[in-house]
């Protein structure tokens, strides 16, 4: 099941400052002793031992992965490159080859020498930070800043580095001027001042610099306040992302915390988040969560600060994500308050604060749901089934206990379906796959097998072979008619499964984003207390998850890295977007096997295929909310492709006055009469939904005319 890492990836610490003097009274909390135990040593080498048995890739941990070992680990901790310098990395150059061999043998004393440097270099960064600030740092001049520092090489010195501190407290300095006038042009009704010289007035309190001080302080104290177990658990998870990015070493709390998320039983705000490039960063938002209802977070913003009810922000840029996340959770009814910069205005993003009310994310929000449409036709009205599946999911104890009415995606899709040829065959039928990461691959089989006769539907490979998934519910096909399947960047695992069978069996066809996500690989669950207790440490040790198969389609190639290609791709936002397997370190490759036997369902369909994408292809380009949608997409990949951002002031607030004004404008010309629309629907239009409804009505034309049939006639002349 594809899940957003709840682990450090990328990132642990680079935006912190000082306490300064007066600004934080007491002092400060000694910090925790970091030296590893014998029970740590312990559980490095049981872990060391399974991944490299009982991985995938089947690799021992050589001196190339232990370079690269060595490399993530100082990317992990500095993703920024802001506080290591090469001095730095060259003062343990001389075991760069060795940490394989090291972590072997129990020894995992690496991991705490640079960490602790680590937390050195972000002493000196805070003092650094206390003297400059007092010095009023001007914002004016010419000088740039490289925001995303993550492919930038190490600083040379001291000197180097200090003069990234120097652009980098400036910028946080503007990220606040810059929240500051755009929250009291909002308060005054202005348009964050749409006109050079006419800027709104600043909110009374603190200023930015003095905000900074409080809030970077406050920051600091995560690091002060880890643990032993939380530097084991960092290092030993950037030893498993060497070989794959969805393997993974969970402490005992962290173990905890996994437990509660596959629950569905969190009190929050329903997003799904990703640590990428030091920044947290939302991947998804949860249909039916309070974000969700809400309406203003959106995949890629970055969230920068999170403040308690009534209480100060506190900055997490480059934090642990596990601790972005217990932040971000809290009682239910309490209010969480986001500043983010968002994903769509890229570099010239100026902060904005979001406030919400945690909710429980239950998973009825995860239960399939349809709705009946009615489309007009050229031979009259026709039924067509919108089923949306948000994951694949079972009620294993229910169904091991033997309840007759146990819940299952598949169970509520066939009863959707029956209630919706009550009165009527259907005439056409859409599954909505957006966004569904997966679940149960029991559950992928049975559905598609709702849609097919008997066959294979998914082939999984691992150490012991080949192992082939087949439907085997008696031949018996619930709809037979044209249908459609819709998915995106976000379709996931057992999505790509059934999507895969359905493009396959050429029972249907797939629309949406360019691809799917392309997780491929399987994850199995290892408690680690069963093997270090033949090290004699009978403790509480945590699980490995390690991928250890891989998913095949029935024709033979993965779903792994290139995902499911659509037969009618549609312009989309997260095709822009750095969403995917493929934008992951160390994921596995593609590859194909053997292909299975199995036997086409609709020979009609690869003619069928060309004609309908022509037609949609035309419908999308005179669109007019899909012309105003590929705007929005070239503004963003400008954006996004923008390195630097201007260390002054005045030019980057005209910047994104600019911008707004800008889109504003287009907004204007392009979005004729559409508010008004939308008011008569009362409702947000769904463009890919309402093209691949046309895509269906072309079909079912086609083949009320008889067209397909002529066709293949033709093609098998």
């Amino acid at each position: 099941m594809f899940r957003i890492k709840l682990y450090f990836r990328r990132g642990i610490a680079t935006f912190l400052l000082l306490a300064a003097a007066g600004i934080v009274s007491g002092a400060q909390k000694a910090p925790v002793k970091l030296e590893p135990t014998k029970s740590m040593s312990t559980i490095a080498r049981a872990a060391s031992y399974l991944l490299t048995n009982y991985h995938f890739s089947q690799q021992k941990m050589d001196e190339t992965l232990s370079e690269q070992l060595f490399q993530d680990y100082f990317k992990t901790l500095d993703p920024s490159h802001l506080f290591f310098s090469q001095q730095d990395l060259a003062a343990f150059e001389s075991q760069k080859k060795e940490l394989g061999n090291q972590i072997r043998h129990g020894n995992i004393q690496f991991a705490f020498d640079v960490f602790k440097l680590f937390l050195t270099r972000l002493d000196d960064y805070e003092k650094f930070t206390a003297d400059y600030l007092k010095t009023q740092p001007s914002l004016n001049g010419n000088d740039t800043y490289e925001f995303n520092r993550t492919k930038a090489p190490w600083a040379k010195d001291r000197n180097e580095l200090e003069s990234l501190w120097k652009k980098k407290i400036r910028n946080d300095l503007i990220l606040l001027e810059m929240l500051d006038r755009s929250k009291a042009a909002k308060s005054t009704g202005n348009k964050a001042g749409t006109k050079s010289g006419n800027r709104p007035l600043k909110p009374a309190g603190k200023t930015p610099l003095e905000r900074t001080q409080h809030r970077i302080s406050r920051f600091l104290q995560h690091y002060r306040n880890m643990e032993a177990i939380d530097i084991l658990e960092l290092y030993l998870s950037c030893m498993t992302q060497i070989y794959d990015p969805h393997s993974q070493y969970m402490s005992p709390r962290s173990e905890e915390d996994f437990n509660i998320n596959m629950k569905l039983s969190l009190v929050g705000i329903g997003t799904l988040l990703s640590s990428e490039d030091g920044y947290t960063k939302i991947v998804r938002v949860i249909p039916g969560g309070p974000a969700d209802l809400d309406g203003r977070l959106k995949s890629e913003d970055r969230i920068i600060a999170v403040a308690q009810e009534n209480e100060e922000p506190v900055d997490i840029q480059d934090m642990p994500l596990n601790k972005v996340v217990n932040m971000i959770r809290g009682k239910e009814k309490t209010k969480v308050t986001l500043t983010i910069l968002e994903g769509a205005k890229g570099s010239s993003a100026a902060p904005v604060n979001i406030t919400l009310v945690r909710e429980k994310v239950r998973l009825k929000e995860s239960e399939a749901s349809g709705k009946l449409h009615e489309i007009q036709t050229r031979s009259g009205k026709k039924r067509v089934a919108v089923l949306t599946l948000p994951s694949f999911y079972i009620d294993f104890t229910a169904a091991y206990r033997g309840d007759e009415n146990y819940r299952s995606s598949t169970r509520d899709v066939a009863n959707l379906i029956k209630k919706f040829s009550k009165d009527a065959p259907l005439d056409g039928m859409i599954i909505d796959l957006r966004s569904n990461g997966g679940g149960s691959l029991l559950e992928a089989v049975t559905l598609t097998g709702l849609f097919i006769k008997d066959g294979p539907v998914v082939q999984v490979c691992d150490q012991r072979g080949r192992k082939i998934d087949e439907d085997r519910d008696g031949g018996m096909i619930l709809y037979n008619g044209p249908l459609a399947v819709l998915t995106n960047r976000f379709s996931a695992s057992a999505a790509e499964i059934f999507a895969g069978a359905i493009k396959d069996y050429q029972r249907g066809i797939i629309l949406g984003d360019s691809k799917t996500h392309g997780k491929g690989t399987v994850q199995t669950m290892m408690e680690l207390d069963r093997y270090t207790a033949f090290w004699g440490r009978k403790t509480p040790s945590g699980t490995l998850k390690l991928t250890n198969a891989k998913f095949y389609r029935i024709n033979g190639a993965s779903t792994q890295l290139k995902g499911i290609t659509p037969d009618i791709v549609f312009p989309s936002f997260t095709d822009a977007m750095e969403i995917g397997e493929d934008k992951l370190d160390h994921a596995l490759k593609w590859d194909t096997i053997q292909a299975a036997e199995y036997q086409i369902h609709d020979p009609r369909l690869p003619s069928l295929i060309p004609i309908l994408r022509e037609r949609a292809n035309a419908r999308v380009e005179n669109s007019r909310d899909f012309k105003l949608l590929r705007r929005d997409i070239d503004i963003f990949r400008r954006l996004r492709d923008r390195k630097t951002v201007s260390l002054n002031l005045e030019k980057r607030w005209e910047e994104y006055l600019a911008e707004k004004e800008l889109e504003d404008e287009q907004n204007k010309l392009l979005r004729l009469n559409r508010e008004e629309d939308l008011k008569e629907k009362n409702t947000v239009k769904d463009l890919y939904l309402d093209e691949t409804l046309n895509v269906i009505k072309d079909w079912i034309e086609l083949d009320a005319k008889g067209v397909l049939s002529r066709i293949v006639g033709k093609n098998h002349q």
